[in-house]
């Protein structure tokens, strides 16, 4: 059971090893996290989204970049995304700047969703207003019968994100609130660790 966070670590090798120990824990979806941009007047929004790589330059996620989030983030590219694993009593908070992925990693994911999804991805106008629930519907019927016996290319507003993270925020529940945090900010030369109050 780890009682204290190592303020020595690599921010980014700490949180894979917390990410393995989420799949293994966590009941549901462990790379779920919470996704907050900033719009208009300054005003933030957040949602659920699902981590699904973990490369060179930070977190990547994938969304439809004419969604809320996507225009959001073309105003103001830097965004924060909290990861909450209650099971093991760890929290994790990340914030950087956000940049796409390029087209040919796009391709490759979508080339790995399920068929249903790809089906969606063109058939709703993600965040905007929908008179009714049978209009997406025939919009999905409609899809369905483009695409009929041929794979389902990738709708060009459908892209990747990568967070770059520039902090990383541990948090690990103690007893009595007296909970451990750390804070790596990134540096011209690597990480400083800071440990923070309850």
């Amino acid at each position: 059971m780890l009682t204290t966070i190592p303020d020595t670590a690599d921010p980014i090798g700490l949180f894979r090893d917390w990410l393995k120990d989420a799949e293994g824990a966590e009941p549901d979806v462990p790379n779920a996290m919470c996704l907050s941009t900033v719009g208009p007047g300054h005003r933030p929004s957040s949602r659920m989204v699902l981590l699904k790589d973990m490369g060179p330059q930070g977190l990547v996620f994938y969304t439809n970049t004419e969604s809320r989030k996507g225009l959001e983030i073309a105003q103001n590219p830097f965004a924060a995304i909290c990861f909450h694993w209650k099971t093991l009593g760890r929290q994790v908070r990340v914030e950087g700047r956000l940049s796409l992925v390029s087209p040919a990693d796009a391709d490759a994911y979508w080339d790995s969703r399920p068929r249903g999804s790809q089906i969606a991805a063109w058939a709703s106008d993600q965040s905007r207003t929908l008179d009714a629930r049978p209009t997406l519907e025939r919009k999905v019927t409609e899809v369905e019968a483009r695409f009929k016996d041929a794979p389902v290319p990738r709708p060009p507003h459908w892209l990747g994100y990568t967070l770059d993270p520039d902090m990383i925020e541990f948090w690990l529940n103690v007893a009595n609130r007296l909970h451990d945090r750390v804070a790596f900010t990134r540096q011209s030369r690597g990480w400083r660790a800071e440990r923070l109050n309850p």
